[in-house]
């Protein structure tokens, strides 16, 4: 049985990365792959436990970095992992980067503790691919204002807040340029898709 393929869209809050990981889904489907959807934190019954926690309730940075890593335990053990011994194609919304981005940079917490967790938790799993949606934080501040009325725990971080997480999207993309395909959100959805067709066909 050949291995799947493991694909991991991010960025930050108002990017766009969610409406094209919904358009990947139905572009490789269309191609004939069999294709799990699924995203982080949550994905299996309980990870989506912790992502309605994670997304409302106040706490601990730490607390904070160990619940997401609690979930993504959950889902590569249930979800990823038994996807990708089948042959299917994972296309995730969010996977270990946004720890790193979010925790990390958004949070300040150490990266050597989250590293510490990653090689606990994912072992040498990674994405064969990572899509990083990059947008100003003005645009995606004002994207995200206009589509979402109930913003959650993260959606409400300052401006500040969000810079620090794309600039730390921006050194995982630096830093790992045969995973991460840094993708200028700021173009129109359909040249995105384009970009997106031909990433996926060489990759």
């Amino acid at each position: 049985m050949i291995r799947g393929r493991f694909i991991s869209f991010e960025g930050i809050d108002g990017a766009g990365k969610s409406t094209q990981h919904a358009w990947a889904v139905d572009y490789l489907r269309g191609q004939g792959h069999t294709v799990v959807a699924t995203r982080e934190p949550g994905g299996t019954p309980l990870g989506e436990k912790l992502r309605a926690l994670l997304l409302s309730e106040p706490m601990h940075l730490e607390t904070e970095a160990l619940l997401m890593f609690a979930a993504r335990r959950e889902h590569i053990a249930e979800v990823i992992e038994p996807a990708l011994a089948r042959g299917d194609w994972v296309v995730c919304d969010r996977f270990v980067d946004a720890s790193f981005a979010y925790q990390g940079g958004g949070r300040g917490l150490d990266w050597k503790k989250l590293e510490t967790l990653a090689q606990w938790v994912l072992g040498d799993l990674q994405p064969d691919l990572t899509l990083i949606f990059d947008a100003p934080v003005a645009i995606a501040q004002q994207r995200l204002h206009a589509a979402t009325a109930n913003p959650d725990r993260f959606e409400q971080e300052q401006a500040a807040f969000f810079e620090r997480v794309r600039a730390s999207y921006l050194k995982i993309a630096t830093e790992n340029p045969v995973r991460v395909r840094l993708i200028d959100a700021t173009q129109t959805p359909n040249h995105i898709n384009k970009i997106l067709e031909n990433i996926i066909a060489t990759f």
